[in-house]
């Protein structure tokens, strides 16, 4: 297991591959870890080929000496670019959907490129950024490839940071990472519920009740402000704490009849990052991701962080 942990601070951990979505990934995470005073782990999973040749080499009973070249490539980037923290590179062996996931433990976060393919050109997640947005033991940052608009900056100038917010099922891992990353970016945090209306009894084409011979009750849209202002209500107690323990955050509470992910997409337009969280495990034993956070990986505009509950991180 590679150990990532440090005397100091918890790395961010960034996955590259020297390709053009990496390297967008790879500025990202070395800007959060500048910002976060955190030290920056640099993690390459080895191709199958050099995996191979290793192995052989050292079933000879010699010390292999393959040189990663992708490592090799990357390094020189980022110290062209130059770096405020410690840079630490690390070639793995595995797939990467296990390998960057060991490698993340401890870690503050785990960067990844989008790598989306195929003739959707509104489609930003590629498969191994969707299966590590459902494993990675701590937060999870994509970052979109190059056919998106949205800056990628860090600091005030990137935009504000969005959290989707349901008061009754949003971890408070989830809270406490949008508002350390509005603080530590000096930006406004804006949470947005969102929820669904029903419609006005008119529009009601159920059949009616076998037993009663009456439609159903539902709540009417007639209703529409009391729903939203009880929404404000559970929403605003939601925040609450959070708003206190960090009072220098800008908070700016939404609540909107309709689709959260098509509000937050709609947004990611001019925001610096989308933060949503990550189910807790079914009951059957499988691992889940809500609906609102796949919509909004797939679609949106800027970086989206997934942030798991506490129950699937490991002890550090």
């Amino acid at each position: 297991m590679s150990d990532t942990s440090t005397a100091y601070e918890p790395p961010v951990v960034v996955g590259v591959d020297g390709s053009e979505h990496s390297l967008r990934a790879l500025e990202w995470a070395l800007s959060a870890a500048e910002g976060l005073g955190a030290p920056l782990v640099v993690a390459h999973v080895r191709s199958e080929a050099l995996q191979l040749g290793a192995a052989r080499i050292a079933s000879l009973g010699k010390t292999p000496e393959l040189p990663d070249t992708v490592t090799r490539a990357v390094r020189t980037v980022v110290e062209e670019r130059g770096h405020r923290v410690p840079v630490r590179y690390e070639s793995l062996d595995g797939s990467v959907t296990d390998a960057l996931p060991e490698a993340a433990r401890g870690a503050r976060l785990l960067v990844t490129g989008s790598r989306g393919h195929g003739g959707f050109a509104s489609l930003l997640l590629g498969s191994t950024s969707r299966t590590l947005a459902l494993t990675a033991p701590c937060p999870l940052v994509v970052v979109p490839h190059e056919a998106r608009t949205a800056a990628l900056q860090d600091g005030a100038e990137a935009g504000r940071v969005l959290l989707g917010l349901h008061p009754e099922e949003t971890s408070d891992e989830v809270l406490e990472f949008a508002f350390e990353a509005a603080h530590h970016r000096g930006v406004p945090l804006e949470a947005v519920t969102a929820l669904r209306l029903p419609p006005p009894q008119g529009a009601l084409l159920a059949a009616p009740s076998p037993a009663l011979q009456v439609p159903p009750p539902l709540p009417l849209a007639e209703d529409a402000e009391d729903l939203v202002a009880e929404a404000g209500r559970e929403q605003d107690e939601r925040l609450r704490p959070f708003a206190a323990r960090w009072p220098g955050v800008e908070l700016v509470p939404v609540v909107v009849p309709g689709d959260a992910a098509g509000r937050l997409v709609e947004s990611s337009l001019e925001a610096g990052l989308v933060v949503v969280g990550r189910h807790h495990r079914h009951r059957l034993g499988a691992l889940l991701i809500g609906s609102v956070a796949h919509a909004v990986l797939h679609h949106a505009h800027c970086p989206v962080a997934v942030v798991p509950p506490a129950e699937t991180r490991p002890r550090t």
